[in-house]
């Protein structure tokens, strides 16, 4: 996401990816950061104890061969080696940012830095020991690099894991108030909500005026309503009362004196705040900001399904449903038997279905309503004061009996991994519509178009049936905008659970 400008000092604003929240005077109850300076200091403390190891693998245990009596170097020949990998480790780590970096930062982004940082102060000392011709063994060099990352890292993770088990338990988490509730300010409490281990938690948004409908962000996990908690006029009051302590501006330009108020009454509450740029409604996360001859520009990521990444969501598709087909050709066998026994008519029920970019493609799955059902349903939908729109029934007359435990199971759904090896569907995407659904969409629906349609995906792990078909397409365009393999593998193995307990499926 694009960086926001902040209103004072505090805490560091630099990220990569996510939007950055930077307070101008924290007020937190409890401080869960530890100081600059004891961070520098158990990061020095824990370099000279890799040394130390380092000593006692290789000239104690003797790790890596034996070492002749007359070869042995006592601890203190190496402080001078200890004190210099202690300097040019920390001085690197310092000028690469790491103790700087905004709490949103991910292990393996800080990981990275001291793995580098590591590796350049190692070779730093390395070539400072053979300029004054001093030969210890090699291995104790090598034995101290991989110590240090291992150190410095586990470290951070531990922190991680404490103060992740300390927000959970609402300790030390910041209430955060969001003001505008625009594209800019939807994003922002949509990215919030996803990510609790962050440590920020939304009460609610003020805006220029009370939404016409109750606000709604699709997350990873559910469908989401903060609370509007009054207008821009009323921010004051509700910081006071709400005891918020960040507030973050989502604001477009034309209420630019608004903002500038707000910012002002932020700073007499000595209250955290944040500015977001209004990039003509961009969508944050797409934004990418570089710089040329001191330039700042502003230019716009590619769809995370294109490229490389298509090739590998592509790839995944293809295995699995090629491991299912085949794991699964003696059950589907039994399936089209039941079937026949069941009720009259074909095995297979065959049906148009709009995919990726509008195209028109039949979709295959084992019938599991009488057949002609297609044709009662315009009966249906009359009868039951309902749109094309997503039509379900909970009871439909339609259903058979081994149709009824197939939908219960989404047993059905097996031959559509026919469509998956074929192309048409993936494993995890969309729902496939009927082109009467399209007929009805909304020009904000049909974003949903964008992706390959899909088996499973938010919408299934979420509700299925018993979601609103605007809370569906939210997911959708969610799951198009955060796509990636680890997001597939988790939406996958959440639809077991869903699919064995059968929740929304009817």
């Amino acid at each position: 996401m694009a960086a926001l400008k902040h209103g004072g000092g505090g805490r560091d604003t630099a990220g990569k990816g996510t939007a950055v929240i930077t307070p101008g005077h924290g007020r937190s109850k409890v401080a869960l950061r530890i100081p600059r300076v004891v961070q520098v200091a158990i990061d020095a403390g824990l370099i000279a104890v890799a040394f130390w190891l380092a000593h006692v693998l290789r000239y104690q245990a003797e790790l890596g061969g034996d070492v002749p009596e007359a070869f042995i170097q006592p601890l203190g020949t190496f402080l001078d080696k200890v004190v210099l990998l202690v300097v040019a480790a920390l001085g690197i780590f310092a000028v690469r940012g790491l103790y700087r970096l905004p709490r949103w930062t991910s292990l393996l982004d800080e990981s990275s830095i001291i793995a580098s940082g590591a590796t350049t102060a190692t070779a730093v000392v390395i070539l400072y020991s053979f300029l004054l011709r001093f030969s210890p063994s090699r291995l104790i060099f090598i034995y101290a690099w991989v110590l240090m990352i291992a150190l410095l890292i586990g470290e951070r993770l531990l922190g991680r894991w404490l103060k992740a088990q300390l927000w959970a338990r609402g300790i030390g988490v910041d209430r955060v108030l969001v003001v505008g509730a625009g594209p800019a300010g939807q994003k922002i409490m949509q990215y919030l909500y996803n990510h609790p281990r962050l440590g920020y938690r939304v009460i609610g948004f003020a805006d220029v005026q009370p939404p016409a409908e109750e606000l709604a962000l699709a997350t990873e996990r559910r469908v989401v309503h903060p609370p509007y908690l009054g207008n821009l006029s009323q921010v004051t009051e509700i910081v006071r009362a709400a005891q918020i302590d960040e507030v973050i501006v989502a604001l477009p330009p034309a209420h630019h004196d608004q903002i500038l108020e707000i910012v002002e009454q932020c700073r007499e509450l000595d209250v955290a705040f944040s500015l977001v740029p209004d990039l003509f409604e961009l969508a944050l996360d797409r934004v990418q900001i570089s710089e040329v001859a001191g330039l700042p520009l502003i230019g716009i990521k590619e769809g995370q399904i294109r490229g490389w990444n298509y090739g590998i969501k592509r790839a995944m598709d293809v295995v699995i449903s090629l491991v299912v087909l085949i794991v699964a050709a003696p059950l589907m066998a039994l399936i089209a038997l039941a079937i026949k026994l069941d009720s009259p008519g074909p095995i297979f029920f065959r049906q148009t279905r709009v995919g990726k970019g509008g195209r028109h493609f039949t979709l295959y799955k084992f019938r599991s309503m009488v057949d002609g059902a297609e044709q009662q349903q315009p009966v249906l939908q009359q009868a039951y004061g309902r749109s094309a729109l997503l039509f379900k029934l909970r009871d439909d007359p339609r259903v058979t009996r081994v149709g009824r435990f197939l939908r219960r199971t989404s047993l059905d759904e097996l031959p559509q991994f026919f469509n998956v090896l074929k192309g048409e569907m993936s494993v995890v995407g969309p729902r496939p519509p009927v082109p009467a659904e399209v007929a009805e969409y909304q020009d904000w629906h049909l974003q949903r178009l964008m992706v390959t349609p899909g088996l499973t995906g938010l919408w299934q792990v979420n509700g299925r049936s018993d979601l609103s078909f605007d809370e569906m397409v939210r997911l959708d365009l969610y799951y198009a905008e955060h796509w990636s393999p680890w997001l597939d593998i988790k939406l996958m193995l959440r639809t077991v659970p869903v699919v064995l307990t059968g929740r929304g499926a009817y």
